[in-house]
């Protein structure tokens, strides 16, 4: 077993969220609310419990955003730093570029920018020592694996990786999260396209590299989507899923838990407004009178005026919604005159 400590990561954060749109015009995917956070504030914290010292953003699209949030780390107890991509380079190129902005020495933890999960990451890097592991892939079993990157198994040891196929030779899929020794990541092109899933782990493979999965079948979401993006923040109001930095938030006092919802303290909220599934009030929001709210996110100083009734609809900050009226599924106040980009 190695006894070399594993002290740093890079989070990858640097998709268009095409997916996510209009709520990504002129918001990364990554620093959209979760349960009140930005998510990268989840995975930088989740990085920081498990005894990462020091984590690289890898940023593309609206790179400038993340910086003026997160400063040098020091307020969140963990050394940040960027490394921006002008064109976008893969997750590969992604990792090969963020690395040289690494201090630390030691295998490094890579995290996808837009995964919540449950699992141990301080397990996942007990296997990657203990197995004497190139590289230690987090997975996680899935009903339905084809629009997932794919791996068979024996034992511990990743024998297969498919990324993406109508039919998958199993239900073990790449969950997001890896461990690379640094030899690896050093031997990925620099400043090329590059994908470690459709080119760098069956690469390693055919090289005779070892590759192990640790398996997690805990709480797992791809929060590519708007639908997934309130359901991240259901299951972290309801308890379904647990974040160090989601727990901090409702340590300050700041939020209420109300009908299955959080409120913040500053909202204004009529008694008689029915909340439920997981709906969150932002920071100086006005609720008034008559107002159903089911699943909705709503911004900070946002209104919604009275008998209006909103099922799974994201309003912005500052937004108004006026009196009476009804919507499933919509955005409003999500526009910008930044035109997004597709990849």
């Amino acid at each position: 077993m190695s006894s070399q400590p594993i002290t740093s990561a890079i989070l990858l954060v640097g998709g268009f969220g095409t997916r996510l749109q209009p709520l990504t015009f002129s918001t990364p995917k990554p620093m959209l609310s979760v349960g009140g956070i930005p998510f990268t504030e989840h995975q930088i914290i989740k990085a920081r419990e498990a005894g990462i010292t020091e984590i690289v953003l890898a940023t593309s699209f609206l790179a400038e955003v993340y910086e003026p949030y997160f400063g040098d780390g020091e307020s969140f107890g963990i050394k940040i730093s960027y490394a921006v991509e002008k064109v976008a380079l893969g997750t590969g190129g992604a990792i090969a570029h963020a690395a040289t902005r690494l201090k630390n020495s030691g295998p490094v933890v890579v995290f996808n920018g837009d995964v919540l999960s449950g699992h141990d990451l301080q397990r996942q890097m007990h296997l990657h020592l203990s197995k004497n592991s190139d590289v230690t892939l987090y997975l996680t079993e899935v009903p339905d694996a084809r629009a997932y990157g794919v791996v068979e198994m024996d034992g511990s040891k990743i024998r297969t990786f498919n990324e993406k196929m109508e039919n998958p030779p199993s239900k073990i899929i790449n969950a997001g999260c890896y461990i690379f020794n640094r030899d690896i990541i050093e031997s990925i092109p620099s400043g090329k396209v590059v994908s470690v899933e459709r080119e760098t782990f069956p690469d390693l493979l055919v090289q005779g590299k070892s590759l192990n999965g640790y398996i997690d079948n805990s709480y797992w979401l791809d929060i590519g989507t708007p639908s997934a993006l309130l359901q991240a923040t259901r299951d972290l109001i309801s308890g379904e899923v647990q974040s160090a930095a989601f727990d901090a938030l409702i340590a300050t006092g700041d939020f209420e838990h109300r009908d299955d919802s959080l409120i913040s303290k500053s909202a204004t909220v009529s008694p008689d407004v029915e909340l439920g599934g997981g709906t969150f009030v932002g920071h100086g929001a006005v609720i008034e009178p008559g107002v159903k709210l089911f699943g909705t996110f709503i911004g900070m100083q946002a209104a919604v005026g009275s008998q209006a009734e909103l099922m799974d609809t994201f309003v912005a900050d500052g937004s108004k919604i006026p009196g009476g009226f009804v919507a499933s599924k919509q955005f409003f106040g999500y526009t910008s005159s930044i035109s997004p980009i597709t990849p």
